[in-house]
């Protein structure tokens, strides 16, 4: 453990960061989960929500964008298909 006080507080910022975007991943790998595995009408929305979430967390720094934009590429290519 840190003896400096900034770095104590600086422990404990990244700590509540790291469990923020643990749930933004977590909500992300469902999302395309269920996106990918829908079918019809359905499959449409939920893939454009999923496509939505990971703009969000890119745009947040929570995915890389190259990372973001492979991804989104995928559900897109999957939704051209319907």
């Amino acid at each position: 453990m840190a003896n400096i006080k900034s770095q104590i507080k600086r422990n404990r910022q990244n700590e509540a960061a790291r469990q923020r975007n643990k749930a933004v991943r977590s909500e992300l790998r469902t999302r395309i989960k269920r996106a990918e595995e829908a079918t019809g009408e359905e499959a449409a929305e939920l893939i454009r929500a999923a496509i939505k979430r990971i703009d969000e967390a890119a745009a947040k720094g929570i995915l890389h964008r190259n990372n973001a934009a492979r991804r989104t590429s995928r559900l897109a290519k999957k939704l051209n298909e319907l």
